[in-house]
């Protein structure tokens, strides 16, 4: 499809989806006209959209929320759970250390530091049943705080994660979230329902960012105020965003390598230190011990919380709480979902949902019943009146907790900067994805389009500080969940239906055993081939004059039958492509590759090295990678008959793609 048909703006300076870039910018510029024009009508209307979802698509968010963590972990648990995201022989382009220090950065850093103490304190206060203030509201407390940041709202970012990740480095489709319903619409994902998806996406990542900005920068204020006597106000708030965003602007422009890891491996260090901390000046037997039993208590109930509704004794608490984290965290899941996509190339299926499920929800359990249950023990030992201090302010909450601990001064100052780096790495990993999907997948756009969004970012936080919309926004942002939902299940069929097809296409391949050329060459020359060490001019000979023919005359043969082949060469690589209309293309490929040669060789090379101790191979390749076996030396039939035998695996494959 050419850049006109799509839609695309193309050049040196500007790459862009051009009906999403404008498209969403546009969205997001009329929301914030009418949040500011009017914030109390705004407001209302947000407030009426929001009472209408809880009362009436209560349901519905529950029902996907379940069908998101019970899809997740079925695929961990399958033999889909086997496949690379990206070619088979791609190794991951994070360290495991970075990875999860990315995946903890990304998710729910400025949220757990803002109701880390403050949501067990309250729902201690005034449970969603029976009577606040005691023990048994206490251990309910921890539990339903574990529930709303847990495995469920990872399980929405881990299916939003794995289809993009999937469809960009598996089928080498763009990394946007319109990708993942190319199974069920083909090629219409690069027209106007594709565009839709992906304003959707990002109307809901920026509206999510502003949200989280406004958060953290109000608590970023009260701990100043706490530890310099910084005025606490509107306008050191607007100065606060203008020079965090100035920081967060140029970690965006260096880069998710340079930037992004650093700061986000930065933000893992302060964390850990600062929990901790807590862990041992607090009562540490009680909180490991309450972490066990906290645990426990939650896998325990988790079907039963999974699907409450409060039904039987109709509640407004669920809107408030469960019902709010849930379309927030749909919301957010093209911009958290899209993150984790982007550092997971190289991954199998079950690494990344086991790692995107597990690490920070266990690091989040670890964080809530370390501030959580101090803050409950202190309240119910009568050291601090926690509860009057949350329901007066939550921004103050975390720092009027550390208070009561030993170097109140010291651990303030670095949950500060800890709120800080969270704020940063929020705003550069938004803008980073914001920028890719409005670009229609561009892993590298411009520069300044990234500067462009991260800018944005932090001018709609502080429009909407001064004009007292953050709410409104966050409201929309929460209504803008329900088009997601829906969306994120048809992204889930389509995921199951691609996964599906791989495990067939591994059948295929272990079912089906054609007559490669290597069994049938001759002894000696198989011999010859397995100890020849050719030099670079040998194997570009060989793809000029055995590879490219065979691969030619193969393709004539299939046009001359009625279907479409295409033969593309380069100096070190001729590749294959045979289109079957809707079903998956046939590639063949055999690419030159300099390889050392081997300590244990008995043979002497073949005329004059290509370097030092290197050798050349001609390894073959399909479309999910290289297969990592050589060819060089075989005859142009003998090519063929290999080529001939991997098309016959894929045409076994796409016949149990038709009868499953």
């Amino acid at each position: 499809m050419s850049d006109a048909e799509s839609g695309r703006g193309t050049s040196r300076y500007f790459r862009a989806n051009l009906p999403v870039f404008f498209g969403s910018t546009a969205l997001i510029f009329a929301a914030i006209a009418f949040a500011v024009r009017d914030p109390a009508a705004a407001a209302y209307v947000f407030a009426a959209i929001q009472s209408w979802i809880v009362h009436e698509m209560g349901w519905f968010y529950v029902a996907c929320v379940a069908t998101f963590l019970i899809f997740a972990i079925g695929i961990a648990m399958s033999s889909m759970g086997a496949i690379k995201l990206g070619p088979d022989e791609a190794e991951p382009d994070f360290s495991t250390r970075s990875w999860f220090a990315m995946l903890f950065s990304a998710g729910m850093g400025i949220g757990i530091m803002f109701y880390g103490v403050a949501e067990p304190v309250l729902h201690f206060a005034s449970p969603p049943v029976g009577e606040g203030g005691t023990i048994d509201a206490a251990r309910n407390a921890m539990q339903l705080s574990f529930f709303h940041w847990g495995l469920h709202a990872w399980a929405i970012y881990a299916v939003t994660g794995l289809a993009l990740a999937y469809f960009s480095f598996r089928r080498g489709l763009p990394l946007a979230l319109r990708s993942a319903l190319y199974p069920l619409i083909g090629e219409r994902i690069h027209g106007w329902a594709g565009h839709i998806v992906d304003i959707f996406a990002v109307f809901g990542t920026m509206a999510g960012i502003a949200t989280s900005l406004g958060l953290g920068v109000m608590q970023v204020n009260a701990g100043l105020n706490y530890l310099f006597g910084i005025e606490t106000s509107v306008s050191t708030q607007l100065m606060l965003i203008a020079g965090i965003t100035l920081i967060a602007t140029i970690s965006v422009a260096s880069g998710i390598n340079a930037g992004i890891r650093r700061l986000s491996e930065l933000n893992l260090a302060l964390a850990v230190s600062l929990l901790l901390f807590v862990i041992v000046a607090g009562p540490t037997v009680f909180l490991l011990q309450a972490a066990m039993q906290n645990t426990g208590a939650y896998l325990s109930d988790i079907v039963g919380k999974t699907f409450l509704l409060y039904a039987y004794q109709p509640n407004e608490w669920i809107g408030g709480w469960t019902l709010f984290y849930w379309g927030w965290w749909i919301s957010w899941s093209p911009f958290v979902g899209m993150f984790i996509a982007r550092i997971s190339r190289g991954r199998t299926v079950r690494e990344f949902i086991i790692g995107v499920l597990l690490v920070p929800s266990g690091f989040t359990f670890l964080w809530f019943t370390a501030f959580g249950n101090t803050a409950l023990a202190m309240e119910l030992a009568g050291v601090a009146q926690m509860v009057n201090a949350v329901e007066a302010d939550v921004a103050v909450a975390l720092f009027q907790f550390l208070e009561h601990l030993p170097f109140a001064a010291v651990s303030m100052s670095v949950a500060t900067l800890l709120i800080v780096t969270f704020f940063i790495t929020s705003a550069d990993s938004g803008s980073l994805v914001i920028d890719i999907i409005t670009s229609g997948g561009e892993g590298d756009p411009p520069v300044w389009q990234r500067i462009f969004w991260a800018i944005m970012a932090g001018t709609i936080a502080g429009v909407l500080l001064v004009a007292g919309g953050l709410s409104a926004l966050q409201t929309a942002a929460i209504a803008g969940g329900l088009p997601l939902a829906a969306i994120l299940l048809v992204l889930c069929f389509g995921l199951f239906k691609a996964l599906r097809g791989e495990v067939h296409r591994q059948t295929s391949l272990q079912s089906v055993t054609p007559a490669f050329a290597a069994a049938a060459l001759p002894w000696k020359q198989r011999l010859g081939v397995l100890l020849h060490q050719p030099t670079r001019a040998r194997a570009l000979a060989f793809m000029n004059e055995t590879v490219a023919p065979a691969l030619n005359e193969v393709a004539a043969e299939i046009c001359s039958r009625g279907l479409s082949a295409e033969v593309v060469t380069t100096e070190r690589e001729a590749r294959l492509t045979v289109a079957h209309g809707t079903e998956d293309e046939f590639i063949y490929g055999i690419s030159l590759r300099s390889v050392a040669v081997p300590s244990f060789s008995v043979t002497a090379l073949e005329g004059e090295r290509a370097g030092p101790d290197k050798t050349w191979r001609a390894e073959v390749s399909l479309r999910e990678g290289s297969l990592r076996y050589d060819i060089l030396g075989y005859t142009k039939d003998q090519v063929i008959a290999d080529l001939l035998g991997q098309y016959e695996r894929h045409m076994h494959y796409l016949h149990l793609q038709t009868a499953g």
